[in-house]
């Protein structure tokens, strides 16, 4: 469970610098910040809900 949060995390702040990274190099009007922003807000919503469903379930119940 640890793992998971720790990689989706990890993923979450990848995506927020790839999209910071296309808006500076991309000045042709490329969509790839729009889509790795995107990315990260959808990450983010499935973190809170594995989150949410971990404690509902159960599977968080070491610390709090």
């Amino acid at each position: 469970m640890r793992y998971v949060v720790i990689v989706v995390f990890i993923a979450i702040v990848a995506s927020l610098f790839s999209a910071l990274f296309f808006v500076y190099r991309d000045r042709s009007g490329s969509t790839r910040a729009l889509k790795a922003l995107a990315l990260r807000v959808g990450l983010s919503v499935a973190l809170f809900a594995f989150l949410m469903l971990g404690y509902y379930f159960g599977w968080i119940h070491d610390r709090l």
